[in-house]
């Protein structure tokens, strides 16, 4: 068992000193795929790898009772955590762009290519869920690739499915997802 999987057990079992212990481990991978997924925002973003990493390690182990069955799943819920914080992150964007508390400004050229970004994400967003009830597995893949910044392959072992299994599921999910995302 590895040193992360034996954390996440004693997590699990409610040690209070787990949690400080599995960040030095897992800290580097992580800020890898935050930084990755943060690499393909537009220019600007307001959120950082490291801000990324921070909430959602908050998420994961924070107050409640956090249930990993090892490494991957504990990855697969990390990119599930920083996919929710970019969602949440564009939805408050949105907000802010369509009146909330900001001030009127003139219009300017440079807001629309951010705008169209943040509503790209949030019909991503709204695709994938509705892909998650259809084919859960097809939606894990998904974010495990998009928003974690996987390969093909370490989503494949991740999932614990075949890397042909893993080109089917990613075919049907992203021809899908494309039609979805094209109709909305």
């Amino acid at each position: 068992m590895s040193a992360v999987s034996q954390i996440l057990n004693a997590i699990e079992q409610g040690d209070p000193h787990a949690a400080g212990q599995l960040l030095p481990l897992v800290y580097d991978e992580l800020h890898r795929l935050a930084a990755h997924k943060l690499a393909r925002e537009k220019p600007g973003h307001t959120l950082q790898p490291t801000a990324l990493v921070h909430e959602a390690y908050l998420r994961l182990v924070g107050d409640a009772a956090p249930r990993w069955d090892g490494r991957g799943h504990f990855f697969a819920a990390a990119a599930e955590a920083m996919r929710r914080i970019l969602v949440d992150h564009a939805r408050r964007r949105t907000a802010q762009k369509r009146g909330g508390l900001a001030r009127r400004v003139a219009w300017d050229d440079r807001f629309t290519v951010a705008d169209a970004e943040d509503d790209e994400l949030l019909a991503l967003d709204e695709a994938l869920g509705e892909l998650e009830r259809h084919d859960p597995r097809g939606a894990q893949l998904v974010k495990l690739r998009y928003f974690s910044g996987l390969t093909h392959q370490q989503a494949a072992e991740a999932l614990g499915i075949s890397r042909r299994a893993a080109d089917r599921v990613w075919a049907v999910a992203k021809a899908w997802l494309y039609q979805r995302i094209q109709a909305g």
